[in-house]
């Protein structure tokens, strides 16, 4: 903004001209008097500058006097206001910023030194029908210098705040960058950001991994917005105290949860299941993978690399694949290729899927009857049927696939082949 507002004499006649002077010539002559006043409705008003000390109200007193006297010089038509003008607001809005202070803070004080001005304004033009016109012709450039001010001040701290967030994802992707090399950082910045997510070089920790279902490529400004908010969901505590590193790069959202006293990578699975469907109730359908524990940043870099892998087990429609919740067995079927299912007898294949389509209580005892060790009895009170119920399901099972399910071998490729359909129904459905 190289210019500012008119802030000059407007057109008036003699007589409120006079007014309009006597009126900034006798608050120029109480200046000091006002920002004192001003100061202290601050202190009053505003919870965070109640908290601070005196030397702080003294740089807040020669603030607002620099503003008083140089709104009355404007006013009186003896300057015209320019940014450069309000070099010393802006430095003052980034410290302020940098202190911690909220900006709707910094504007209340504008708001409140507007309204003592105006007060004083009004006091010292009297009740005189020529000295209130000539006060009202004030209203409309006082409120123009505070929109300007304020919006410059406003300025500062979006240009520091823009600065601190690129600085602290710079610092997340330097970090993570690291950790992915296998090393902690011991010593400077780095090292204290990794005490902040309380990852040492020995920290059991694990690798999240998410993408954006359907949109998973780099470089694309809907991914990046939903991997921003994938990342601020993530940040949120769960189960545990304390924060988690997480960093969006590459098209994807990494995360390193750290297992802290008293948790399990069970925990770590439930909190980002969650999110994952807190995400997909609100729009946004994410695929996650997550890692099995790494004993230290030496293991994180093979954690990442779980991490990505089980992004591959995922559906086309979204979810997550969690490691540490799969048996080496699960892993496989899922991970099973075209040349393992061409390999499924076509006769069992027959049978998995007439069988979906009825209940899936075949496949039902199927299971049932591996998970009771081959005990048929228990495998029906399992099932909550009657033991020939159970008796007759493992005959039929004979019968259509020729496989006996009370051989250890049999019963092997038909839970192999059941995950295999399970997998690839999954699949279907989300797609």
């Amino acid at each position: 903004m190289p210019h500012g507002p008119a802030l000059g004499t407007p057109r008036l006649s003699e007589p409120l001209q006079r007014e309009r002077w006597r009126i900034l010539h006798a608050v120029h002559d109480r200046v000091e008097e006002v920002a004192d006043t001003a100061v202290a409705v601050m202190r009053a008003e505003i919870p965070s500058y109640a908290l601070q000390d005196a030397p702080f109200f003294v740089e807040v007193r020669e603030q607002v006097l620099e503003h008083y006297r140089m709104q009355l010089a404007a006013l009186a038509g003896d300057r015209d206001i320019a940014a450069e003008d309000l070099v010393f607001s802006r430095a003052a809005a980034m410290r302020r910023a940098r202190a911690g202070f909220a900006l709707e803070d910094w504007i209340s004080a504008f708001r409140v030194g507007r309204q003592v001005m105006w007060d004083a304004l009004l006091d010292c033009a009297g009740t005189s029908d020529e000295a209130q016109q000539a006060a009202l012709s004030l209203v409309t450039p006082l409120m123009r210098y505070v929109d300007y001010a304020s919006t410059h001040a406003a300025q500062a701290y979006v240009e520091y705040q823009q600065h601190v967030v690129a600085d602290a994802d710079r610092e997340r992707r330097d970090l993570l960058d690291q950790l992915l090399a296998g090393v902690a950082p011991t010593r400077g910045a780095l090292s204290a950001a990794a005490q902040a997510y309380g990852i040492g070089p020995r920290s059991p920790m694990m690798a999240v991994v998410a993408v954006c279902v359907g949109d998973t490529h780099a470089g694309d400004h809907g991914w990046a917005a939903n991997g921003y908010a994938t990342s601020a969901s993530i940040s949120v505590a769960g189960p545990w105290a304390g924060r988690t590193l997480v960093v969006v790069r590459h098209g994807e959202v990494v995360a390193v949860p750290v297992l802290r006293a008293g948790m399990d990578a069970d925990d770590i699975c439930a909190h980002f299941e969650a999110v994952q469907r807190r995400l997909a109730r609100e729009g946004t359908m994410l695929s996650m993978g997550i890692s099995t524990v790494a004993q230290g940043a030496s293991e994180l870099p093979r954690a990442y690399e779980e991490a990505r892998a089980a992004l591959d087990l995922v559906p086309s429609g979204g979810g997550v694949a969690a490691l540490p919740r799969l048996s080496p067995f699960d892993y496989l079927a899922l991970r099973a290729d075209d040349l393992a299912r061409q390999l499924v007898d076509p006769r069992v294949r027959a049978m998995l899927a007439e069988d979906r389509g009825r209940g899936d209580t075949l496949a039902a005892t199927i299971r049932a009857f591996a998970e009771a060790d081959l005990n048929l009895r228990l495998a029906a009170d399992r099932l909550r049927i009657h033991h020939n119920t159970a008796h007759y399901r493992l005959r039929r099972i004979e019968e259509r696939t020729g496989r006996n399910p009370r051989r250890i071998a049999d019963l092997l490729e038909l839970l192999v082949a059941l995950a295999i359909r399970d997998g690839d129904g999954e699949s279907e459905d989300c797609s």
